[in-house]
């Protein structure tokens, strides 16, 4: 564990201590750190009976990629942060991670207010997980490591990590599209995932200019 990028071994630890923190105050983390739709707060009800109000707030766009719906939602994002994060770490450093990291949960907040306030303006629900990075962060390994052979939960055999990305990428937009799989952000997947596009290509753009003569 010694030998684990630093970063990623930060934001494992602060997902799950967050997590844990959920469960000890219920709904309250939730109410206040969840990001809400736009618009005006509305009343809530509380797990300890009390009611308070709820809606978006600045902080948001980061604090909500710290909170998880349920033990297989957290174990899902936190063994693709495992698996992937790692190698992109090491190859960007961890002042570049720290940053692309965090732009794509900030792109995949910003995906997700824009869908529901001009495509679901009657939906009033919190939006909560770290798949916004996670998915930025499978983006920038099958660019990195276009050949790494990754297994997908529905293909019993490795496939070129390229290829699955991709794949996956094109399920995201047609469940979201389609509304065929409700209560999952698709929509917020991608934006992490294309902030994280727009990300590398600068930066190999740059690095390209940088060794012309």
């Amino acid at each position: 564990m010694s030998q684990f990028p630093l970063v990623t071994r930060v934001l494992l630890i602060v997902n799950v201590l967050v997590f844990l923190a959920q469960i000890a105050t219920g709904d309250t983390l939730l109410a206040h750190f969840a990001l809400w739709p736009l618009g005006p707060h509305q009343p809530a009800r509380l797990d300890n009976g009390g009611v308070t109000m709820v809606g978006f707030e600045p902080w948001q766009v980061v604090t909500y990629g710290f909170m998880h719906g349920g033990v297989p939602h957290i174990a899902f994002n936190m063994l693709a942060l495992w698996m992937f994060g790692g190698p992109v770490e090491n190859a960007l450093g961890a002042r570049r991670y720290t940053f692309y990291y965090f732009a794509c949960v900030l792109g995949a907040a910003i995906a997700q207010l824009i869908v529901t306030h001009f495509f679901q303006p009657n939906d009033f629900y919190p939006t909560l997980g770290a798949s916004g990075g996670v998915f930025g962060l499978l983006l920038a390994f099958a660019v990195l490591y276009p050949q790494a052979k990754v297994f997908l939960f529905f293909i019993p055999a490795p496939v070129p990590a390229r290829i699955a990305v991709v794949g996956y990428m094109i399920l995201e937009l047609v469940l979201g599209v389609t509304g065929t799989q409700a209560g999952v952000a698709h929509f917020a997947h991608l934006g992490g995932a294309l902030v994280g596009f727009a990300l590398i290509a600068m930066w190999r753009a740059q690095a390209r200019g940088r060794q012309l003569p």
